[in-house]
């Protein structure tokens, strides 16, 4: 730690009674939460260090002003009284006269300290650390007014703590114009592969006919049939073999287990399990409702536990890419619960004698290149821009360990630039 750094306590630079509790469970009870009205804080509510709305439940004028003990003010941190421990929000301009809800802690700080660095000095690891360490109880941990009053912190002088928050927000301002654009990227993806997977948008044709089938509208032109016609089941067994054991993910497909479980949840007698090779196919016939269905394109060759069913095309009219973005989109989702649900299998699986049964939609083999390549670029893109999103996060957390323990000064004349504002 830095000499100029002094280490000192939340409770010491918090305003004189500025950390409490929110109100208990009798001074706001359930049934006065309102559609409309005062928002109230919750743990849920904290996101990326700030108080958000999305799901955030309200109360009416006249029941805040009753809590106006409770009152957020600018600048306040707002800790979760249980769960998770590292969300942790400070409050800013618009979200002043909200209600610190019951289920969090509210610290109000004096002039020695300014919000924004405390914002990003409780994104250190070290903090969720000590605060995981310190907490109340066994299997859900607590946190009450005397353990955050004790938490440590380091803390710079005032001017130094503006130019390292300003700094750090830079990368932050990047991280969130990227998390936009992937969103905004990903909703477009979603729509294109609506339209594009189902015919009612065509590469190449201005206009387009549309078909009415039992759960999606469809090009007139193309054919639908049933997966039995063009795709055949496999069963090779993996034997004595050493392979790669994989898994399906409803959004991503194939994963390695272990990278993905980050244990052995598979059996340690892999004899029994299945071979999957590259182009072929395989879902879990129990959970294939999810959304858990995978085509093998990133290895050779891997093995599926016994309760999979793997399959490959059988025809070359079919490409397996075109067919792969097919199965994944929300319709399919939607006929793979139904078919599970009207399976005979009392144990709620879709073997292959019933899955193969669901019709699929073929266009020309071309319009299927043309298709599984549109939809490739633009998840390429955005694969490329969730790179950038973690190089970001990266050089931050580099910066953060260096600046927030004082390892690395702000040069002088940055911070006396701060002496002029």
């Amino acid at each position: 730690m830095s000499k100029r750094c002094k280490c000192v306590t939340l409770g010491e630079i918090s305003n004189s009674n500025g950390i409490q509790t929110g109100p208990f469970g009798s001074q706001l009870k359930a049934e006065e939460y309102t559609n409309y009205g005062v928002p109230v804080v919750m743990p849920k509510d904290i996101s990326h260090g700030r108080l958000v709305l999305d799901t955030i439940s309200q109360i009416s004028v006249e029941k805040a002003k009753i809590l106006k003990k409770h009152q957020i003010q600018e600048g306040d941190i707002i800790f979760p009284r249980r769960g998770d421990l590292r969300r942790i929000g400070v409050a800013l301009k618009e979200n002043v006269g909200w209600i610190c809800g019951t289920g969090c802690l509210r610290a109000r700080l004096n002039d020695s300290c300014y919000p924004a660095f405390l914002h990003q000095y409780f994104q250190l690891d070290v903090v969720g650390k000590w605060l995981e360490r310190n907490a109340l109880g066994q299997t859900m941990l607590n946190l009450n007014t005397e353990i955050i009053s004790s938490l440590p912190i380091n803390l710079p002088p005032l001017l130094e703590q503006k130019a390292i928050a300003d700094l750090l927000s830079t990368w932050d301002k990047a991280i969130e114009k990227t998390e936009r654009l992937i969103q905004i990227k990903e909703k477009r993806l979603r729509q294109m592969s609506r339209l594009l997977l189902f015919g009612c948008k065509r590469l190449d044709k201005e206009t387009n006919e549309l078909s009415d089938g039992h759960y999606f509208k469809y090009a007139s032109d193309w054919r639908l049939v049933e997966l039995a016609e063009v795709a055949k089941e496999i069963s090779l067994r993996n034997g004595e073999s050493e392979e790669t054991v994989l898994s399906c993910s409803k959004y991503v497909g194939f994963v390695n287990s272990l990278d993905y479980f980050g244990k052995q949840v598979f059996s340690s007698d892999m004899t029994n399990y299945k071979v999957v090779k590259k182009g072929q196919f395989a879902y879990p016939s129990n959970h294939v409702e999810e959304g858990s269905i995978g085509l093998l394109e990133h290895c050779e060759r891997g093995i599926v536990s016994p309760i999979y069913i793997v399959f490959e095309v059988a025809n070359e009219k079919v490409h397996s890419s075109y067919l792969y973005m097919l199965l994944k989109t929300d319709v399919y989702r939607h006929i793979f619960q139904v078919s599970t649900s009207s399976s005979v299998d009392r144990r709620g699986s879709l073997r292959w004698s019933e899955f193969s049964k669901i019709k699929v939609l073929l266009p020309s083999f071309k319009e299927q290149q043309e298709i599984s390549k549109t939809l490739f670029f633009a998840k390429q893109e955005i694969a490329l821009l969730k790179k950038l999103e973690e190089k970001y996060k990266t050089q931050k957390r580099g910066l953060m360990q260096k600046l927030l323990t004082g390892q690395w000064r702000v040069k002088p004349e940055i911070i006396n630039g701060y002496k002029e504002q």
